[in-house]
């Protein structure tokens, strides 16, 4: 077996493989002979059947499968052995000669590959990115308060109800006269949330009412989900849409949710007892802790600004028509043409940083360790458990839970992606000029929201 690769320019080429029968003819055999022992063919006993009447009916089907086989292999190892920095994947030529498996028994199949462009990635303080830092003012600090406030909040009890009280007590259904339905539904223990009931008139019938009080209404008005209406009444979600008519609820309870007063039991419920010991040192650790929020969203725009700026700069150029043709390929069933011609340009923004990105990685050596690895899955572990109010959560609890997330190849994989891009984007913070910006919230949102209009 022969591999030619002719180049068509510097970034397209040919690669022609060529078979002879003495590349494949073994390989045919033993799969004969492996048919043979196996086949169940009536007036024949197992392992009987002859030779020559199993080539007959699969020899062509085995033929074809292990020519194929041996030109997937041995175009890897060729791409591989010459280190050839290919994009996508081999295409067959348009101009292929029609292949005769009945006939002949040398075959040459013509395949055509897109290259990679060789891009020099020089980058100097004479190369500016912005880089914004959002100003903490008052109106942000008390946002971040309140979210404290909430999160180390509590339900308390109250005598009456108002709009926004939660409830608990019992649900009786009752038949068309308001007595209790025999037989009917009756759940103890129910919570509810005035808040959430979408009927105004029937909301309004539950203000101003104390515990032993009992109200009458319609669930379904109430509640016009099925799910809701299940859990609430504890039955089946098909039961619960066969659901109409009047309940009564009897309220056990009213609780109203009380947000924590700004003071030292909320500074040691959040941060380790003692560890903030005054309402300053509570709003400089709130500024610590906004700052350090906003600095994973600045270094996200400053990425998005280099490569911008980085793509514009070195202007990689592309086998575009190879790509088009690899695109519509890889997708057939999924997307038209037309649909892969609209979205090629954003295709063709993100494959060019990916290959800037490359050399970047390449030309400084830059690696990632699978302890550096772990540290991410402990990082995103830690960020699911802090949305259920959970927050320092014992470093070997983190990372029983980040090895279970590295089990998984596909998140392994992302996370590899996205510390090699977190490498990457220091690298270009150490090399260029940061044109640093204060800005406020609402102008830093608005760069998000002209560049989602850029895109689109």
């Amino acid at each position: 077996m022969n591999i030619v690769k002719e180049n068509i320019d510097e970034l397209n080429a040919l690669l022609k493989v060529q078979i002879t029968e003495e590349d494949y003819a073994d390989k045919v055999e033993n799969v004969l002979k492996d048919y043979r022992k196996k086949a169940r063919i009536d007036g024949f006993r197992p392992g009987k059947v002859p030779a020559g009447l199993i080539k007959k009916m699969y020899g062509k089907s085995i033929l074809v499968e292990e020519v194929n086989k041996l030109i997937s292999e041995s175009i890897t190892n060729y791409i591989r052995e010459e280190k050839l920095n290919i994009l996508g994947e081999p295409l067959p030529n348009k101009d292929q000669k029609t292949i005769d498996f009945d006939k002949d028994n040398e075959f040459e199949f013509v395949f055509d590959i897109g290259l990679a462009p060789e891009v020099d990635v020089k980058l100097s303080k004479r190369d500016k990115v912005p880089y914004y830092d959002v100003k903490v003012d008052k109106k942000l600090l008390e946002t971040h308060t309140d979210n404290y406030q909430r999160r180390f909040g509590e339900f308390v009890d109250v005598e009456k109800t108002t709009d926004h009280e939660m409830l608990t007590g019992n649900f009786t259904q009752l038949d068309e006269n308001g007595n209790p339905l025999e037989d009917g539904i009756q759940t103890e223990d129910v919570k509810i949330s005035i808040e959430y009931i979408k009927d105004q008139d029937i909301k309004a019938t539950f203000a101003d009412k104390k515990v032993g009080d009992i109200v009458k209404f319609d669930v379904r008005k109430a509640y016009p989900s099925d799910s809701e209406i299940a859990s609430m009444l504890r039955i089946d979600k098909e039961k619960a849409k066969d659901i109409t008519g009047d309940f009564e609820f009897k309220i056990n309870q009213i609780q109203k949710f009380e947000k924590a007063e700004v003071n030292q039991e909320l500074f040691d419920k959040a941060f380790g007892e003692g560890v903030i010991q005054s309402e300053k040192e509570f709003n400089n650790k709130l500024t610590e802790e906004i700052k350090e929020n906003f600095k994973k969203e600045a270094d996200y725009r400053f990425l998005i600004d280099a490569k911008e700026k980085l793509v514009n700069k070195l202007k990689p150029e592309l086998p575009v028509e190879f790509l088009k043709r690899w695109l519509v390929a890889i997708n057939e069933g999924k997307f038209t043409p037309e649909q892969i011609e609209e979205e090629f340009p954003k295709f063709e923004e993100d494959l060019k940083w990916q290959i800037i990105r490359d050399q970047i990685i390449k030309d400084n050596e830059i690696k990632v360790t699978e302890e550096e690895v772990l540290d991410v899955a402990k990082e995103v572990t830690a960020a699911q458990f802090m949305q259920y109010g959970l927050n320092n959560l014992p470093d070997e609890q983190l990372e029983m839970y980040a090895k279970e997330i590295l089990k998984k190849d596909s998140e392994k994989r992302n996370l590899y992606e996205r510390k090699f891009e977190d490498k990457v984007l220091e690298h270009i913070k150490e090399s260029v000029k940061l044109d640093e910006k204060e800005v406020t919230t609402e102008e830093f949102q608005k760069l998000f929201e002209d560049q989602q209009k850029k895109n689109k």
